[in-house]
């Protein structure tokens, strides 16, 4: 039988909680692995490893990118 996951690191949910507490009309979902969403559409989410993901349109992303000098967040090789 295969071992449950984890979940994300204790400290970074408490973070991303603290985050998305100013956000109004977002409320956090996800037992081990907590994510936002949006009229049905999901747009953060906190990986295993206490990263956090988000998901923004091309111009937004290529902008932080650059500005933040981040990187594109892989998962299960996408």
């Amino acid at each position: 039988m295969a071992k449950p996951a984890a979940g994300a690191p204790e400290e970074q949910i408490r973070l991303y909680e603290a985050l998305i507490a100013g956000l109004h009309g977002v409320e956090r979902k996800g037992a081990k692995f907590p994510y936002t969403s949006l009229n049905g559409n999901m747009f953060s989410i906190l990986s295993p490893k206490g990263v956090m993901v988000l998901r923004l349109s091309k111009p937004d992303r290529e902008a932080f990118l650059s500005d933040h000098g981040a990187a594109l967040y892989a998962s299960h090789g996408r």
